[in-house]
């Protein structure tokens, strides 16, 4: 008998936003891969930093998700509504030593590059940062499509910031408390996200939670180079012509266009395309795509 857990995956936007070709590739990417697995897929609204997030966006993201045929299998979980939860983790952090105090700023660590070994700021008098003690350590793991990757966290890294000055909960530690109460087995995401994984595995091994495979997608970017999120060209996904968009998508993945189902209809769409999908020809980071 298989001691392998059941596939669960997940979609996490952060609701700064409507989805773009982007977004949709990592929803897309990471639905197919749940689908052909006979897994669950989740949505999750990382909706921590209100200073980024526009009123309505998050709604507007589930509303075009339905349109183009994909739901969450279970309930919506929103990280606003999980900070008693990522309280109780951060004071075990704080409990054990593994987190600690700071009041450095960015502008005090320019001369460290960014990088945070030991406190160096004299201003006890301003709201503190939570951070977590990042130890002269590599982290290293095997990506689905990147392949091996590591990370020197005490040199790249350093003690990163879990809990900011302003108290809004980092990402760092929202999404792996978050992987883990979910119980993720497989994190689908974009490229942009594969320098903050080790990190993540390294919280991971403090806190006993269990490792989840990781695959990162190629980025949608525009005719400089410039990630799609961040660029002009980052028109939002029409949920009225949704065949058109998931043809697009499908070819961003590597995948022919001619294996495409015919069909109008894009739940049945994405339906028949879960058997056609092949993740192998999805293509790695050295091969850019352009919207």
């Amino acid at each position: 008998m298989s001691s392998q857990k059941p596939y669960r995956g997940r979609f996490a936007p952060s609701p700064t936003g409507p989805l773009h070709l982007g977004s949709l590739l990592a929803a897309v990417g990471s639905w197919l891969m749940a689908r052909q697995a006979h897994g669950q897929w989740l949505i999750r609204i990382e909706d921590i930093d209100p200073s980024r997030e526009i009123k309505g966006a998050a709604q507007n993201q589930i509303e075009t998700l339905k349109a183009l045929g994909m739901e969450s299998d279970e309930t919506i979980v929103w990280q606003s509504q999980r900070y008693d939860r990522y309280e109780e983790i951060l004071q075990k952090l704080i409990g054990t030593g593994d987190a600690f105090e700071c009041f450095c700023s960015r502008k005090d660590l320019i001369d460290y590059h960014g990088v945070h070994r030991f406190c160096i700021s004299k201003n006890a008098e301003k709201h503190s940062a939570i951070r977590l003690k990042i130890p002269d350590t590599s982290i290293q793991f095997h990506d689905q499509f990147q392949g091996h990757f590591s990370q020197l966290l005490g040199t790249d890294v350093g003690d990163m910031i879990i809990k900011r000055a302003d108290d809004f909960w980092a990402y760092q530690l929202a999404v792996v408390v978050d992987d883990a109460d979910q119980n993720i087995t497989h994190v689908v995401r974009g490229l942009d996200l594969l320098s903050s994984t080790p990190k993540q595995i390294y919280l991971q091994s403090i806190l006993g939670f269990p490792k989840p495979q990781y695959a990162h997608l190629p980025l949608v970017l525009d005719e400089t180079g410039q990630k799609l999120s961040k660029s002009v060209a980052a028109c939002p996904i029409d949920p009225h012509e949704p065949i058109p968009v998931l043809r697009k998508v499908w070819q961003h993945l590597g995948q022919t266009l001619s294996s495409w189902p015919d069909d109008d209809n894009p739940e049945h769409a994405l339906f028949h395309a879960i058997g056609r999908f092949e993740a192998e020809k999805i293509p790695s980071y050295s091969q850019l795509l352009t919207a």
